[in-house]
This record gives C-alpha cells, structure tokens and sequence, in this order.
C-alpha cells in the first residue's frame, strides 16, 4: 500500500487539485471575458445595426414593392373590373332578360296566331299556294333567285369585302397600333423605369448595404474570435499541452521504474526471507536427524534393540525348551509370553515410525544427499 497505492492516489490527488486550480484561476476567467467580448463586439453591434438600419430598410423596400405591385397589377384590373366590365355585364344581362321576354311574347302570339291562320290557310293559301308554286312561282323563283344571287353579290358581298379591307382591317390595325402604343407607353415603360431607375439602383444599394455588413461582421470576427482563439492555442494551449504530454511521460515513466523496483525489491525481499528460513530451520533440522538422531537411532538399535531382542529369543528358546521339558501346561504360558513380546516389539515399531514420520516426515531412499 506504501510503496503502489499510496503514490498514485498522492498523484491523482495533485492532477486533480491543480485542473480544479488551472479551471478555476485560467478557463473560467478566460470564458468569461470571451462571452463578454462576444455579447460587446459581436451581439450589440448586429443587434443595433438590424434594429437601426437594416430593418427599416427591409420594411421601406417592402413598402415600395408592395405598392409598386398594387399599382402596376392590382388597382388596373380591380378599375377595369369594377368600372367596365361589371356594369357591361349587367347592360347586357338586362337586355338579353328584355329580348327573352319580348321572344316569349312574340313565340305566344305567334302560336295563337298560326293556330288559327293554320286552318284557314290550309284552304286558302296552302293549296291555292302549291299550285301557284308548282305552276308559277318556282319557275319564277328559280330565275328571280339568280338574279337576287347576282344581285346579293354584287350589292352585299363585294361591298362587304371592301369595307372589311378598305374599312375595318386598316381601323382594326391602326386601333391595334394605338393599343399597342398606349400598353408600350402606360404600362410597359413605366414599369422599365420603375425598374431601372428604381428597384435596380434600390437593389444595388441593398446588395452593397449586405456586403459592407457581412465583411464588417467577418472582420470584427476575424479579429475578435478568430485570431486570438489561434494565439491562445499557439501560445498558450499548445506549450501547456507539450509540458502537460512531458509531465505525464515522466511520471509514467517514474511510475513504471518504481514498479520494477518495487517488484525487484520484493523479490530479493522473498529471497532473503527464504533463505533465512532454510538456514534457520531446514537445516537445523537435517543436521539434528542426520548427526544426532539417526545415530543415537542406530545406537539404541544396535546397543540395546538387538541385544535385547536376543536375550528375548533366547530365553524364548529356553522357556520353550523347559515349556516343552515342563509340559503342555508351561507351553501355554510361554506362548502368551512371546506374544507379550511380540506386541511390546510391534508397538515399540510403531511408535518409533511414528516419531520418525513425525520429526523428518516420510522415510527416504537410502542414498545420502549431500547438504548445500
């Protein structure tokens, strides 16, 4: 925790405290007067300029365009609508009602009429009528037609032709003319000049009015946003970056050194310990079963086990040979004496691989292995 932990948090802890010092004392400060700069140089400026100028501007043009179209499209129609036409279609809707009530009079009285003419003409004219015709007058008709077709066009149509082109063609074409002129004159040169001396130069002022605006906004914001946002990243932001980047290399590169050594240390560390509990314990222990129990093991096995066992056999022996010499009666005696023996041996074993197992743990090969 001392050597890992504490560090970094340390670390972490100062980054933290000097951003929080860096945002308040630099950035926060340096926001502020950026709005305030903005809000004074930039806003107000535009605000007053479209309050002030731009839009009365806007709203005259408006006005004019609004009543230039008024009185070039909208005042001639509605005059010419209400003043001409309307009350020309009124005289003749009046007149077409007056002559269809004078053809409904007359469709009357021609009915009642010919109802009764239809009965006496029948027997008076009809057939007096088609005799005279059959006899007289288609014959006379056929010739007077002739004479009234020679006559129709001689009279009606050659006259009728040149009127229409001595007459009415050279009127039609000089009231065309005169139209013609009048619409040249009262409407389409007006509104040439109207454009040419009015909107167009109107326009252009508008247009150079938007132009003036827009290159002073872009220089006012080349000057103002543009070129100190480049010096404040050229000299401030980009140096404090390169020693943020150098800061951080060097404590990542401190960082990663004292991990090593750190891991290092704890190595040689565990070595040490290692080493100082084989030489404390490992072998003590091994010099004491090697040197002084294994031999004072041998000793007792040999200067006391085998002799005794001996001494046991034989008077084993002996005590069976008097057992046999005795009798059956001693045999029995002797057995359960050397079965006495026997488990006395067989626990002495036991307990002697016990405290073997547990002093130097499982019993080894017999080759010695040479201490380090």
């Amino acid at each position: 925790m001392f050597v890992l932990v504490l560090p970094v948090r340390m670390v972490w802890d100062g980054l933290r405290l000097a951003w929080r010092a860096f945002a308040r004392g630099v950035l926060v400060p340096v926001g502020r007067g950026l709005a305030w700069l903005g809000r004074t140089c930039v806003v107000a400026p535009a605000g007053w300029l479209w309050r002030n100028l731009l839009a009365p501007v806007c709203s005259g043009v408006a006005l004019v365009l609004t009543w230039t179209a008024k009185i070039l499209f909208v005042w001639p129609w509605a005059g010419l609508w209400r003043y001409v036409l309307v009350p020309a279609g009124h005289g003749l809707a009046a007149a077409g009602r007056g002559l269809a009530a004078a053809g409904r009079g007359l469709a009357r009285a021609g009915r009642a009429l010919a109802g009764g003419i239809a009965s006496l003409g029948r027997a008076l004219v009809v057939v007096p009528a088609g005799w005279l015709y059959a006899h007289l007058l288609a014959p006379l008709t056929r010739g007077t037609g002739r004479g009234l077709g020679l006559l129709g066009r001689y009279l009606l149509v050659l006259p009728a032709v040149l009127l229409w082109r001595r007459g009415l063609a050279p009127t039609g074409r000089g009231v065309g003319a005169l139209a013609a002129w009048l619409w040249r004159w009262l409407a389409v040169a007006p509104a040439v000049g109207l454009h040419r001396h009015v909107l167009t130069p109107l326009g252009h002022a508008v247009v150079a009015v938007v132009r003036g605006t827009g290159a002073a906004l872009a220089w006012l914001g080349r000057h103002l946003c543009v070129l100190p946002a480049l010096a404040l990243h050229r000299w401030v932001l980009t140096p404090l970056g390169r020693g943020l980047a150098l800061l951080v290399r060097e404590i990542a590169g401190a960082a990663v050194v004292a991990w090593q050594v750190a891991g290092r240390v704890m190595a040689a560390l565990f070595h040490a310990v290692g080493r100082g509990l084989y030489v404390l314990l490992i072998v003590p222990c091994v010099a004491l079963w090697r040197y002084v129990l294994a031999p004072a093991g041998r000793a007792l096995r040999t200067w006391m086990w085998r002799p005794t066992a001996r001494a046991a056999r034989a008077t084993g022996r002996a005590l069976r040979d008097a057992g046999r010499a005795v009798g059956g009666s001693l045999r029995d005696a002797g057995r359960a004496v050397g079965a006495a023996l026997a488990a006395a041996r067989s626990s002495f074993r036991a307990t002697r691989s016990e405290l073997r197992r547990a002093l130097v743990g499982a019993p080894r090969s017999r080759e010695r292995e040479p201490l380090p």
